[in-house]
Formats: C-alpha cells, sequence, structure tokens
C-alpha cells in the first residue's frame, strides 16, 4: 500500500498519543483527552473533483483548487465582515467565481451538479478505523467544521459513523466561520 501524508499524519498521531511506557500492561493515560477535527480531513472530496473534471475535461484539476481557494476566502471575509451566509452559499459563489476566472462556461446544470456532490460526500476510507483506534485509546472525538449541520449529520450517517464522535459541531450554529475567535 502506498503511504501518504495522511497515513503518516495519522499513524504518529496515534502513536504519540496513545504510546504505552515499555512494559506496561494498561494503555498509558495521554496528556490529552480529546481530539477535534475539521471536517476536511474526515469528508472525502475526490468525487467532487472527478465530477469537475468528468464536467470539464483536462480542466478539473484546475478549477477545484481555484474553486476551494475562493471559497475559504470568501468564508474567511464573511466572518471578518460579520457577513455570514453559510458554507453551501460561500461554495456555491466560489464555484462560481472560480469558473468565470478560469473562462469555463459553467451551466445551471453543472453548478448544481458539482454542489450536489456536497449533499453525498463520502468519508475517506481510513476514518472509521482511525476514529475506532482512538476511541479505543479512550480519547474523546468531535469534528468542529464550517460544514452545516446537516451535511456533517447526513454524511457521517451514511458511513456509518453516527455516534461515533462525542461531538459534531458546526459553527452554522453561530452564523459565522473558523478562524472567527467565537468558532
Amino acid at each position: 500500500m502506498r503511504s501518504t501524508r495522511r497515513h503518516f499524519l495519522l499513524a504518529g498521531m496515534a502513536t504519540t498519543l496513545a504510546r504505552a511506557p515499555a512494559g506496561a500492561s494498561a494503555p498509558h493515560k495521554s496528556v490529552y483527552r480529546a481530539i477535534a477535527f475539521d471536517g476536511f480531513p474526515v469528508f472525502d472530496l475526490r468525487p467532487l473533483a472527478a465530477k469537475a473534471e468528468s464536467l470539464f475535461p483536462g480542466q478539473g484539476a484546475t478549477l477545484t483548487a481555484a474553486w476551494r481557494t475562493r471559497q475559504f476566502e470568501y468564508q474567511w471575509l464573511r466572518a471578518l465582515a460579520g457577513d455570514y451566509a453559510d458554507l453551501l452559499r460561500t461554495t456555491q459563489d466560489g464555484l462560481v467565481f472560480a469558473a468565470r476566472s478560469l473562462k469555463l462556461p459553467l451551466t445551471p446544470q453543472a453548478r448544481d451538479e458539482l454542489m450536489g456532490m456536497y449533499s453525498s460526500l463520502g468519508v475517506w476510507p481510513d476514518v472509521p478505523s482511525a476514529l475506532m483506534t482512538l476511541r479505543r485509546a479512550g480519547f474523546k472525538l468531535a469534528i468542529v467544521s464550517n460544514m452545516t449541520q446537516r451535511l456533517l449529520d447526513d454524511g457521517l450517517r451514511r458511513a456509518g459513523l453516527d455516534g461515533a464522535l462525542d461531538h459534531v459541531l458546526s459553527t452554522d450554529a453561530i452564523r459565522s466561520f473558523k478562524p472567527s475567535p467565537q468558532a
């Protein structure tokens, strides 16, 4: 199996956080008691990138990168300005901007297909086993995400992970985005 940055970080984190001292029979109590994840390390956006490539052959990766950058910029600017719109709105605004800046013909149908992907996101293949490993090591687990509560809950349910986390928190509840201090 090819090693990726995700595998490296996960293995390092699990080893560091849950390492038992040599000769110990019970798991070592870490100084850490909880781990909170952002939504994007949990939810797999590769199908969205594949859809972008199918709609705009040869330009999908460029569109996806520009779109994601603009999506985050819009969230940060809205948080700073106190002018809230949820993740789906800022994501759609970012998509429209990115397509225009790349001179791609984003039809309403293509826009709706790409945006619809957010309602069907799965999790990365290693997420269920990683969460269970961390849970068995005694950690409380949470997601703190700019995704809406519905997107988070539906995605976790589709992945069979409803109840796998102690807290599923959306910044939508405070009508702002990370990195706002309220988040």
